[in-house]
C-alpha cells in the first residue's frame, strides 16, 4: 500500500466512495460546497485554495465580483465545507509598490511550507505571472516579487525544499485563453530569483489521451508519497463547443520532480454534472486544492466547476496510484 508523507488530518471531509463505482474519484453528494453568490458581491466563486488552520480551516478564494473583477479574498471553516469567506479582497502590504500595484488576481493555490502560509496566484502584471505572498494567520498578507516575468499563469508550489530551494510548478502561456501549455519545473533560493527550469511534461498529442491534447497545467500542491510525487494536474481538449477542461494524474521523481515515473492517459474526473457543465465557462473541472490524511491515505479535492461554483471530491493515495499505473502511457 502506498503511504502519503505527511501529518494526519482527522477531521478530513470524507465520503466512501459509492459501491461499484468503477473511477478512482467521486464526488460530494452534497455539491456545490460554495455557491457562486456566497458573498454579497460576487458573481462566481470557483478555483479556490484550501488548507488545515488552527482547529479548522482556512482557504483564499478566487470571487470574481457583479462587476466581474477577478480577486482573490480569504475564508474561514470548520469542517471545510461550509466556508465563511471575507466580503473584501485580501489587501497586501510589503512589496515594491510597482509589484502591489492591482491589475488582475485570480487562481489562488496555499502552500505551508516550515513556518508559514505561501499563497501564490495568477497576478496582473503587463500580462499573467505568477503573485507570490506569505501569511501566518490569514489577516495579514506580506507580497513578494513576482515569481516569473509575463506570461505565466498555474504557479504550484512544492511543500517542502527540494535540494534546498523552494521548487514550483507552472505553465508559461501567454496574454489570452492560450491554445497551448506546458508544466515547467523550477528552483529558488529565496522565493525571488527563480531558475534551473526543467521541462516536466507536455500536451499528448495522440487519439490515446486527446482530452490533454491542447494544454495542461498543475492544479493543487504536489502530494508527497513513499512513491513520488503525486501531482493532479488539469489537461484541455479544444472541441465543437470549445475547451473543455478534465482533471488528471500523474507520478514524478522525489528528488528529480521534473522526472515523470508514470502519467494516466486516462482523465480521473471530467464535466459531468449540472453545475460542471453550466455556468459561466460551460465544461469545467479545475483542480486546485487538496487536504490530505497521512493515517488513513484519504485525500480530498477542491476545484472549480464551469468558472462559476466550487466542488468537492474524494480518491485516496492507493485509488489514485493504481489508476495511474493501470493506466500509463
Amino acid at each position: 500500500m502506498a503511504k502519503i508523507i505527511g501529518k494526519e488530518l482527522a477531521n478530513i471531509p470524507w465520503q466512501e466512495k459509492p459501491q461499484d463505482y468503477p473511477r478512482p474519484v467521486w464526488r460530494y453528494t452534497e455539491n456545490p460546497i460554495i455557491d457562486r453568490y456566497a458573498i454579497p458581491t460576487s458573481n462566481s466563486i470557483f478555483n479556490s485554495a484550501v488548507v488545515p488552520f488552527e482547529d479548522g480551516f482556512a482557504g483564499v478564494f478566487r470571487c470574481d465580483s457583479l462587476g466581474v473583477s477577478m480577486d482573490i479574498y480569504a475564508g474561514f471553516s470548520k469542517d471545510a465545507i461550509h466556508w465563511e469567506i471575507n466580503h473584501e479582497p485580501i489587501r497586501f502590504e510589503g512589496a515594491d509598490p510597482e509589484i502591489l500595484n492591482r491589475e488582475y488576481r485570480y487562481d489562488p493555490r496555499v502552500c505551508f511550507i516550515e513556518d508559514r502560509y505561501y499563497i501564490t496566484w495568477c497576478n496582473g502584471y503587463h500580462g499573467p505571472t505568477i503573485g507570490v505572498a506569505y501569511t501566518f494567520d490569514f489577516k495579514t498578507f506580506v507580497q513578494l516579487e513576482n515569481a516569473f516575468l509575463p506570461y505565466n499563469r498555474n504557479g504550484v508550489l512544492f511543500p517542502r525544499k527540494i535540494d534546498g530551494k523552494f521548487a514550483m510548478l507552472s505553465r508559461p502561456s501567454d496574454t489570452g485563453h492560450t491554445p497551448f501549455g506546458d508544466i515547467f519545473y523550477s528552483q529558488s533560493p529565496d522565493l525571488e530569483y527563480w531558475g534551473r527550469h526543467r521541462f516536466v511534461m507536455g500536451t499528448y498529442g495522440g487519439d490515446a489521451s486527446a482530452w490533454q491534447s491542447v494544454k495542461i497545467g498543475p492544479g493543487p500542491v504536489p502530494i508527497e508519497t513513499d512513491e513520488g510525487w503525486l501531482l493532479i494536474y488539469h489537461g484541455v481538449i479544444n472541441t465543437c463547443n470549445g475547451f473543455v477542461y478534465r482533471m488528471g494524474a500523474a507520478l514524478l521523481d522525489l528528488n528529480e520532480p521534473w522526472k515523470v515515473i508514470a502519467r494516466s492517459k486516462a482523465y480521473v474526473l471530467g464535466p459531468y454534472e449540472l453545475y460542471e457543465c453550466v455556468g459561466d465557462v460551460p465544461n469545467v473541472v479545475f483542480p486546485c486544492a487538496t487536504l490530505t490524511d497521512a493515517d488513513t491515505g484519504r485525500i480530498a479535492i477542491y476545484y472549480g466547476c464551469a468558472d462559476t461554483v466550487t466542488g468537492l471530491a474524494f480518491t485516496t493515495v492507493d485509488d489514485m496510484l493504481k489508476y495511474i499505473k493501470e493506466n500509463a502511457f
